[in-house]
C-alpha cells in the first residue's frame, strides 16, 4: 500500500516554493548554504530562510506568485544569516551540513504509484491523494475539482479493478481550503519512509543528498536494505547494504552524485513535485 499526493496538494506546493528558493540560490553560487520553511494556505504564506546567499524579496514574490498565486502583500518573509559557526564547518571543503540516520529500500510499486499520481496530477491539475494497492488491484483516489465518472475513466487507473473515488463526494481542496507546510509528505516521496527533511535544503545537508544516495543504491541493488549514518562535520559515511557488509563513502561524491541526479529532474523545485523518482 502506497499513498501519493500529486503536485497540486497543500504540502507539495509547499514543497515547490522551498525548492524553488534553493534554485535560486543555486544560480548565485556553485556550493550555497539554505534552509527554507515553508507555510501556506488561506490567502497568505510564511517563508522563512537561512541562507548565505540573498534572496530578494521580489525573487520570492515571483515564485509564491507563480507556484501559489500569491500576491506579495500576502507574504511574510524571514532571511537570516546562516549560523556562522555552522558556516566555518564548510570552509575546508564539502563536509556533512548535519546529523541523520537514513534508510531505504527500493521497491517498484512505489515507482508505479509516483508515475500514476503524476498522470492523474496532468489531467486533473487540483488537490489529488491517492492510495495504491497493487496487490489486490485496488486504490483509493481523492481528486478535488474533478466528478467521479471523469476520474474512473482515467488512463492511469486501468490497472485497477476496485476503486473508491472521492467517498466524501466533490471536495475543492489546495491551499483555499487547507494549509501546507514543507516536509510534510515524506511518507509519499520516498519508498521507505524517513523522517528526513527531503526539500528545501542544499546538497551539504545530509538530508537531501545521503537520503537520495541510499535510495539510489537500493533501487541499483535491486531492493537490498541500505542505511547510512552521519554527524555534522564527518567527510565520510558509512554505508551498510543488506548482504553486502558495509561501503566507507566520502561525503564529497554522496553530494556530487546527488547534484547529479537533482539536475536530472530538473531542479530542487521538479524533485519537490514528486519526491524520488527515476523515470
Amino acid at each position: 500500500m502506497f499513498e501519493k499526493v500529486n503536485m497540486y496538494h497543500p504540502d507539495k506546493v509547499a514543497d515547490r516554493i522551498a525548492g524553488a528558493v534553493v534554485d535560486y540560490a543555486y544560480s548565485l553560487a556553485e556550493n550555497p548554504k539554505i534552509a527554507v520553511e515553508v507555510l501556506v494556505g488561506h490567502g497568505r504564506a510564511t517563508v522563512v530562510a537561512e541562507t548565505s546567499v540573498h534572496i530578494p524579496r521580489i525573487t520570492l514574490a515571483e515564485i509564491l506568485e507563480r507556484i501559489a498565486g500569491l500576491p506579495s502583500d500576502a507574504i511574510t518573509f524571514i532571511q537570516v544569516p546562516q549560523d556562522s559557526l555552522l558556516a566555518r564547518n564548510q570552509e575546508k571543503g564539502v563536509r556533512c551540513g548535519d546529523n541523520g540516520v537514513f534508510a531505504a529500500r527500493w521497491n517498484a510499486d512505489y515507482e508505479k504509484s509516483t508515475e500514476i499520481a503524476a498522470a492523474l496530477g496532468e489531467r486533473f491539475p487540483r488537490d489529488g491523494k491517492y492510495l495504491f494497492d497493487f496487490e489486490n488491484k485496488s486504490a483509493t483516489i481523492c481528486q478535488s475539482n474533478a466528478d467521479a465518472a471523469s476520474i474512473k475513466s482515467a488512463a492511469a487507473l486501468s490497472y485497477f479493478e476496485h476503486l473508491i473515488v472521492n467517498p466524501l463526494g466533490y471536495w475543492h481542496g489546495g491551499t483555499d481550503t487547507d494549509t501546507g507546510c514543507a516536509n510534510r509528505k515524506l511518507g509519499s516521496d520516498q519508498p521507505y519512509c524517513n523522517p528526513n527533511g527531503l526539500h528545501g535544503k542544499d546538497l551539504s545537508k545530509a538530508d537531501v543528498s545521503a537520503s537520495i544516495y541510499v535510495n539510489d543504491l537500493s533501487r541499483k541493488l535491486g531492493g537490498a536494505f541500505v542505511s547510512a549514518h552521519c554527524s555534522i562535520g564527518d567527510e565520510r559515511l558509512l554505508v551498510a547494504i543488506e548482504g553486502e557488509g558495509t561501503r566507507d563513502v566520502p561525503f564529497v561524491d554522496i553530494v556530487a552524485f546527488a547534484r547529479d541526479y537533482i539536475q536530472s529532474l530538473g531542479g530542487f523545485e521538479k524533485f519537490a513535485e514528486y519526491g524520488m523518482r527515476w523515470r
